[in-house]
């Protein structure tokens, strides 16, 4: 018989009652809310429902799901609702994948600035492509975008970065047609690049003016206007990661990488390798190494762990799936049917959806899935409230011979 995949939430249950008395006092209630609610999920604190094949008549009990972004367990069925909301939205159009990451000195500003600074980033990274995009020198367009904010490296180190998915060109100015990019390539990196550092710098400056950054241990003394104008200054000779990857193969190819991408977590349960004597070993990746050295294992203690897993909890109500330009919530739908127009393709008849219920703090439960035993559809035959038990329960599993 199988030992159960190890998950986030068995370290959680087993090792986050004693993290949480050792760190008292410095843990924030939304990290503990989503401690909470990863311990809790799918289990009978939830309630749930019993189901029974309408076939075979096999019953399972099925726990309620806590709903939280950040579970792992949580972001499939999220992942699929918000995917068939974008389908109406894609075009047969090229589509690019461009990335902006913070500077390492700017990360560590970001760690205790994260509503601010990540707002930040998203805004001056979509505020990058417009303008470039509307450049005659360049497209000479309006274009559209969807942004996806990640604070984590492959080892759950703080790393805030934006993953971006852009069609391959835009709309002209008087909006008569429709205006492609070149083969194979969207737009110069090296002026995305420097105009994102002068905008994200001079974002961050007016935020220091208006007091919205706190600084702490051996950033404090960049409280100080001319000790932080001198720390911006010295980030302006630098050179900012911006890339831009090739270009998709076709929608499908698109839908696909955003699955993966859009209601990722810090780390996932696949990952997870074992728990011994308290130490957590997992999968992950370095992208400094080449081909299979790439994959590699880490083993942290199970406190570093819970802690690096809880850096990633975004602020309450932080939205980090977010559309610019020609995609901007309100004028999507219009945006989408002009494109259509220029393309000469036929109207959709599926209006694009304006909003994203799904990327706040509860996201929509996964669909019933079929029948285990014959593949027939499972019919919910009873319910039952938080923290108690079914009346009714599948009988037990009968044992397997041993080969």
């Amino acid at each position: 018989m199988s030992r159960a995949r190890l998950e986030v939430a068995d370290i959680f249950r087993d090792h986050g009652a004693a993290w949480r008395r050792a760190n008292a006092g410095h843990i924030s209630l939304g990290q503990l809310k989503v401690m909470s609610a990863i311990e809790i999920c799918r289990t009978a604190t939830l309630g749930g429902h019993v189901e029974q094949c309408a076939d075979c008549e096999h019953l399972r009990i099925a726990y309620n799901s806590c709903r939280n972004r950040h579970c792992p367990k949580c972001q499939g069925g999220a992942a699929i609702k918000w995917l068939e909301a974008r389908q109406a939205e894609l075009l047969p159009v090229p589509y690019y994948h461009v990335v902006f990451t913070l500077p390492a000195a700017i990360a560590d500003i970001a760690y205790h600035n994260k509503a601010v600074v990540y707002d930040l980033l998203l805004k001056a990274s979509s505020q990058t492509m417009i303008t470039i995009a509307a450049d005659l020198r360049h497209l000479g367009a309006k274009i559209g975008m969807t942004s996806v904010l990640h604070t984590w490296g492959s080892a759950m180190t703080h790393h805030p970065h934006v993953h971006m998915i852009v069609p391959g060109g835009g709309i002209s100015r008087d909006e008569k047609t429709w205006v492609s990019c070149k083969p194979g390539f969207f737009l110069p990196v090296w002026v995305l690049s420097k105009l994102f550092r002068r905008l994200f710098l001079e974002k961050l400056f007016a935020a220091h003016e208006a007091g919205r950054l706190s600084f702490f241990s051996e950033h404090i003394h960049l409280a100080d206007s001319a000790a932080f104008a001198g720390f911006l200054a010295r980030l302006h000779k630098t050179n900012w990661v911006v890339y831009a990857k090739r270009p998709f193969a076709g929608p499908k190819a698109v839908l696909a990488y955003l699955s993966r991408y859009t209601h990722r977590v810090a780390i996932a349960n696949s990952r997870l390798l074992k728990i011994e004597d308290n130490q957590v070993t997992f999968k992950w990746k370095d992208y400094r190494a080449k081909g299979r050295d790439r994959q590699k294992t880490m083993t942290l203690d199970a406190g570093e762990f819970i802690r690096r897993f809880l850096i990633h909890v975004l602020p309450h109500g932080f939205h980090r799936i977010r559309h610019y330009g020609l995609f901007a919530n309100g004028y999507r739908a219009r945006n989408i049917a002009l494109c259509r127009k220029l393309l000469d393709l036929p109207p959709d008849n599926e209006t694009p959806n304006e909003g994203d219920p799904n990327e706040g703090d509860n996201v929509s439960a996964m669909e019933l899935p079929s029948c285990p035993c014959c593949g027939g559809p499972m019919i919910i035959i009873e319910t039952f409230p938080r923290a108690e038990k079914p009346w009714t329960h599948p009988p037990p599993a009968k044992t397997r011979n041993a080969a």
